[in-house]
């Protein structure tokens, strides 16, 4: 199976969308350890709400 430029380009840019919220997950838990507590656990919901926006911008950019 051959992929195109733009087909790889497309997979890059989530590969990366998805690799960045795993760093901010990873440093919410280094910040703020095991036992989040209320601060972490805001922290926590807002990466989500964040994660949820940038793909769906990532999406609208990369729609054909």
């Amino acid at each position: 199976m051959d992929i195109d430029a733009e087909m790889r380009r497309k997979i890059i840019v989530s590969i990366v969308s998805v690799g960045a919220f795993f760093a901010v997950f990873l440093g919410i838990g280094a910040t703020y350890g095991p036992d989040l507590g209320e601060t972490g656990g805001l922290a926590l919901v807002g990466a989500i709400a964040l994660f949820i926006l940038v793909m769906a911008a990532v999406g609208v950019i990369l729609q054909d």
